[in-house]
Parts: structure tokens; sequence; C-alpha cells
């Protein structure tokens, strides 16, 4: 099982762009590691393209982005048409060919109370230092919302950033939290522009980008 905060096991598998290995690809960059069933799957195929069109925002947050599924390279290659021929984006990014289920199980991906011979459609959010930030895993009728895993790389850098929580369906450029943890004394330093505190432990703060 992997654990928040777990630096991301690393691996070296074959992909739809030749032989990756994790950490290496990953450099100083952010990643999203996100698997699927099997080729040639219709939900999946539809999420494969809404990722790649998502592209020039990821490229924006310095984000990598990296499909798996558990077939061979040659089967990601005629399932790359079929998606580019219906839903009419080409991939811009890798899937691994995981066909031996090394990554599969050295991240969880397969659930054997579900089905034991294919992975669940899980999430992964990786941070530049190479720690797990966020997982998620999705059952097989309901497709990801990629804007929503957009938003959360966006909570987490802006975290990171400025040291604050953001709150409920928060987006860019709305108002953050002061973290309990940070006091008030530490927050005038960090927030100079000051906060409203609606109770001790629930600061709202406007950020300057």
């Amino acid at each position: 099982m992997i654990s928040l905060g777990q630096i991301a096991p690393d691996f070296k598998q074959e992909s739809s762009r030749g032989v990756i290995e994790f950490h290496k690809w990953l450099g100083d960059s952010w990643g999203i590691l996100f698997s699927h069933p099997k080729d040639y799957t219709p939900v999946c195929t539809t999420e494969l393209a809404a990722a790649a069109r998502l592209m020039p925002e990821w490229e924006k947050r310095n984000v990598k982005v990296i499909g798996l599924s558990v077939d061979t390279g040659e089967n990601h290659i005629g399932w790359e048409k079929d998606i580019e021929e219906t839903q009419g984006q080409c991939l811009n990014f890798p899937v691994l060919a995981d066909a031996d289920r090394a990554v599969s199980k050295l991240y969880g991906m397969i659930h054997p109370d579900c089905d034991p011979t294919i992975t669940v459609r899980s999430v992964f959010i990786i941070d530049p230092s190479k720690r797990v930030r966020l997982t998620m895993t999705y059952p097989p009728s309901a497709g990801r919302n990629f804007d929503e895993i957009l938003r959360v790389v966006d909570s987490l850098q802006t975290s990171d950033r400025h040291k604050v929580a953001t709150p409920v369906n928060w987006k860019p450029g709305e108002a953050a939290i002061i973290p309990p943890s940070i006091s008030n004394e530490q927050a005038k330093d960090l927030f100079p522009q000051g906060w409203k505190e609606l109770k001790p432990y629930l600061r709202i703060v406007e950020l300057a980008e």
C-alpha cells in the first residue's frame, strides 16, 4: 500500500515511448501516474484523451503525466490510434506497458477482490522530491475528473509556496486558510497583508500571487 508522504517507488519499465526509469524520468518535475485496467477499454479511452488535452496546463505547472496499462507496447500503439480517431486527440505522454504487472504490484494497483488480472484505476500525484502527495482509486464505471486532478495540483503547489491550506472547492485566486500549526506571530511574518479570523482555528487569508 502506498501512503501519503512516502517516497514513490522507483521502477524501470517498457512504455509506448521506450524504457522509462521513473525517478530519472521525473527529474525535478511533479508527476501524475494513473492506471487503466487494460487497453481498448471505453472509459479509459476518453480519460487518456482528456489528460492529453490538458498538456499545456500540465506544462505550466511543471507536471509530467504517465499512464499505465497491463498490456504490451504493441497493443498501446493500436489503442493510441483508436483514441485519436474517436476522441480527436493524439496522446502526448507515455503509457507504461506493464504486461508483467511489476509496476502494478509495486504500487498496489491490483485489488484481488475486484479483479486479480487487471489494475484498478488509480491516480498518484508525486512532487519533485518524489513524495506521494495524493492517491485516488476509481471504480470501473466512473470516469476520472481531470479538472479535479488539476485543481489538486494547484492546491498542493499553492500550499507549498505559501504555507497555507485550501478550503472546500477552492480554486486558484481564491482565499486560503492559515493552518493551525502556524501561530499568529509566525503568520504576521508570512502574511503581512493580514487575515480574517473567523475562529482562532479558522483564519482566512487572501494570497498575493
